[in-house]
């Protein structure tokens, strides 16, 4: 049990390894109570998978995650389970059942976890999607919404059980701009009158800026930078300015390390004529 924070997630010097590959060197991130908190950086280097770490999904090789101060990383199933009642997560897709209508894929978790009558859950799942704008599609099937409305279904969806914590995989990604600028109001408007933690994982970094208390920009499976919106915009590292203006040139490379070109293009080649 740790001492007692305002932080409602506290990573804590975690290593996390696919293979022989390293995603995380001894990282370190804190997540405030209350707070939006987005975490960028390149493609790649693991952002989805620490979400996945901070829902049990998955255990990292060293260090412990702690949620409201308890481990994560040894917590039993049960109380794993306990803790995810208080985890929300909108998937990179919508993820809803395809053979559920909206109205019953928003009463799934209620319906799994609490004791609540059909009729407690009826209005629960209709205020939620009157949050989210789509109450007048709880008999529709996702397969009737545009990806946009699919998303934020699945918003309404990760809200039910009013989690404490909510983590967003990209989800911005694919929008139009108005369902852009309708999730990033959502987001925005959700943390502050439900009082939610919003964890926010994406690459549209000049939005996110907008909404963020708090970032993280992630490189080489440690953090490159954290700070303020503001602080990240004034922020000098050649890195970081290379991702903000999205620039071709700098020291992140297009291309991952690989043998020399010529050679193994070649290698075949060169064999034949041995």
């Amino acid at each position: 049990m740790s001492k007692t924070t305002n932080n409602i997630v506290e990573v804590k010097g975690i290593d996390f390894f696919r293979g022989s590959n390293q995603i995380y060197n001894n990282l370190s991130m804190n997540f405030e109570k209350g707070k939006i908190t987005a975490v960028m950086g390149p493609s790649g280097i693991g952002k989805t998978t620490l979400l996945k770490l901070i829902g049990g999904q998955l255990i990292p090789d060293k260090g412990d995650i702690l949620f409201n101060g308890k481990s994560i990383s040894k917590a039993s199933t049960k109380e794993l389970y306990s803790m995810r009642k208080n985890m929300g997560m909108l998937f990179q897709s919508a993820t809803l059942f395809n053979d559920m209508s909206i109205f019953d894929n928003v009463a799934y978790a209620l319906r799994e976890h609490t004791d609540l009558s059909e009729e407690m859950i009826r209005m629960i799942v209709l205020m939620k999607l009157q949050a989210v704008g789509l109450r007048g599609t709880h008999e529709l099937f996702p397969s009737e919404l545009s990806g946009g409305m699919q998303r934020r279904a699945a918003l309404a969806r990760a809200v039910s059980l009013d989690p404490e914590l909510i983590m967003y995989d990209e989800p911005f990604a694919g929008q139009d701009p108005i369902s852009f600028g309708v999730i990033v109001k959502l987001i925005k408007d959700l943390n502050q009158t439900a009082g939610l933690t919003s964890i926010v994982v994406t690459h549209d970094i000049q939005e996110v800026l907008t909404i963020a208390d708090y970032c993280y920009i992630l490189m080489d499976g440690k953090v490159l930078f954290e700070g303020t919106s503001e602080e990240v915009k004034a922020c000098k590292d050649p890195y970081v300015v290379q991702f903000l203006t999205a620039s071709s040139d700098g020291p992140i490379s297009f291309h991952k390390p690989a043998p020399d070109y010529q050679k193994e293009l070649f290698a075949q080649i060169d064999k034949t004529k041995v």
